[in-house]
């Protein structure tokens, strides 16, 4: 795989991943800037990346021109971020994985995400996601967890998915982790459905 590229992998003890994806699975940027908050908390460091090249339309993710300190012009690519974070007093590390739904390639994409997590041994992958909803911002955010495979559900006190419809990368991702026998639950948080343009 050459789009995936690790630095170096770090070496974790029974790591736990958390995912984050902007696009359809991001309402206000919730679940995407709830990941980058963990990353900053916990101090965690980059160790691999995925290229966008085969996976985006640039045409709809448009890479974003910055102006440096040193005023040059930067390109700042779409991207998809792996950080770690060792956790000293618990029984699990850290993995965060914050990127963009891809426009292409989906099954490739999640099977990269897949592969690296088994080769890292993480013991449960949980995507985090937000949608829109008829909640007032005044009230506690409501979340809600689901799993796929009924025992991860049970270990976890969440309910068993039984969504039909559309999907998006993270239901592709899912599939690919129980494929290959990784626990993932996935959390969702209600977002009043009046600050659509608004970061949450």
């Amino acid at each position: 795989m050459d789009f995936l590229k690790v630095d170096r992998q770090p070496d974790l003890h029974d790591p736990v991943a958390v995912v984050a994806f902007s696009g359809w699975n991001d309402a206000a940027s919730a679940a995407t800037n709830a990941a980058r908050f963990v990353v900053r908390r916990l101090g965690a460091r980059k160790f691999a990346t995925i290229d966008p090249e085969p996976f985006v339309d640039f045409r709809q993710n448009r890479p974003i021109v910055r102006i440096s300190s040193r005023n040059e012009r930067e390109i700042s690519w779409p991207a998809n971020d792996f950080f770690y974070a060792r956790n000293p007093t618990g029984p699990h590390d850290i993995v965060v994985a914050v990127g963009i739904e891809p426009n292409l390639r989906w099954q490739t994409f999640a099977e990269a995400y897949a592969g690296l997590f088994r080769d890292m041994n993480v013991k449960l992958a949980v995507s985090v996601g937000a949608l829109m909803a008829e909640v007032p911002h005044t009230r506690d955010v409501r979340v809600t967890g689901s799993a796929f495979d009924p025992a991860v559900a049970k270990d976890l006190d969440l309910s068993v998915s039984n969504y039909e419809g559309p999907t998006g990368i993270v239901g592709v991702l899912h599939q690919m982790l129980r494929q290959r026998e990784l626990p993932a639950a996935s959390l969702w948080a209600n977002v009043p459905h009046y600050i659509t343009t608004s970061q949450n």
